[in-house]
């Protein structure tokens, strides 16, 4: 099978979908990869580490659109680019449509068969493909939310974890899975108050023994978020619901509650965000300020460290993509009830639930679709 690797061109993002590691493993297995010229050049790898690997270079991502069967990315498709897929085409990336109907709606006049690495489950429930990208996020906000409360940020001019004889900063993390946890390992050890809230009592169980005494576990339904925000200096938005957009559990009011310099790290800025005053910003210019509140609501948080995000994250994406290039979609999708919640649009129709539910579109369901196709 023939596999494109475009370059990524949303802003700031310097991330690439196959490493010279997966595409020498691909290549080995007998599949063509064309991957465009410099494309992994931010992330640490060279074209002549791709050709070493068995990778044909393109000059451009026209040449990779035409020819490729399956389009391995990072970021979800660029409006200039979903004029280049073809029906029938692959698309295998990070998705998000429930954040972007334009998006959506684009991708289901192309026709093609959207795989999206945000909904792949495994045998327990969970997201695995999201997963390491998750943890780089989660890690990524404590740092960033520690710089966004220096003086010259704007900030507060705390330093997370205080001083001798100066008590820490107070961090609220909104949710107890890969980000909340990811973000609770670096906010602990920097010393700092950490509150998780989560809905699930027995995940902040996990959490409480896993983390101990640094951390204050919060059930959402008996706390009162607001007071908890208003007392905070840094607030972590780590709610997810996979494939669909996120709930609005931070509101206008909320934020105006908090102290003058405090900061928001809107994790889950990809699905719409948890907090109502969040939209989205680029790592070119990560901040702004809403009733003197700064906001951090960079869309794509793991681009920032390319080379670590890349290689983690196709750690997680190429066993899929392998029975894809070796057995075909259909086959892949019918065969694996996971892998089968990856696919979001289908040739001109929605995959997927939460999607649909985003925008009121009509939905299919994926098994009815491939086995009638």
């Amino acid at each position: 099978m023939i596999i494109g690797v475009p370059k990524e061109i949303k802003l700031q993002e310097h991330r690439i979908g196959l490493t010279p590691g997966s595409v020498k493993i691909l290549h080995e297995k007998g599949h063509k990869v064309l991957v465009e010229k410099d494309g992994g050049l931010e992330a640490g790898f060279t074209n002549q580490d791709y050709e070493k690997s068995g990778a044909i270079i393109c000059n451009n991502a026209k040449d990779i659109f035409k020819e490729a069967e399956i389009i391995v990315k990072v970021k979800e498709p660029q409006l200039s680019e979903v004029k280049m897929i073809r029906e029938g085409q692959v698309i295998y990336t990070y998705l998000h449509l429930a954040a972007t109907r334009e998006l959506t709606e684009g991708l289901i006049r192309s026709k093609s068969i959207c795989i999206a690495y945000e909904t792949v489950t495994d045998d327990n429930g969970r997201l695995p493909l999201l997963a390491p990208m998750s943890a780089v996020a989660g890690r990524m906000s404590i740092q960033a939310g520690a710089h966004s409360l220096e003086k010259n940020q704007k900030g507060r001019g705390l330093l997370l974890g205080g001083a001798p004889g100066v008590e820490p900063a107070n961090i609220v993390i909104l949710g107890g899975g890969v980000v909340g946890e990811n973000a609770a390992i670096i906010a602990t050890g920097m010393r700092g108050k950490v509150f998780v809230v989560d809905k699930s009592k027995e995940r902040l169980k996990e959490l409480h023994e896993m983390f101990g005494d640094k951390i204050i576990p919060s059930e959402s339904d008996k706390t009162d978020l607001k007071k908890l925000v208003s007392e905070c200096d840094l607030l972590i938005g780590g709610v997810l619901i996979p494939g669909a957009e996120a709930p609005k559990l931070v509101t206008k009011e909320m934020i105006k509650s908090m102290k003058r310099g405090s900061v928001v790290v809107d994790v889950a800025i990809d699905q719409g965000g948890c907090v109502e005053t969040s939209k989205p910003t680029t790592h070119a210019n990560p901040t702004y300020i809403v009733d003197e509140v700064v906001h951090y609501c960079v869309a794509n948080m793991p681009g920032g460290v390319p080379r670590t995000s890349t290689m983690a994250l196709n750690k997680a994406t190429l066993p899929l993509l392998l029975n894809l290039a070796d057995k075909g979609v259909k086959k892949t999708l019918l065969e694996n009830k996971n892998y089968l919640a990856g696919l979001n649009v289908y040739k001109g129709h929605i995959t997927y639930k939460g999607v649909s539910d985003a925008f009121n579109l009509e939905y299919v369901p994926a098994e009815k679709l491939l086995k009638s196709n």
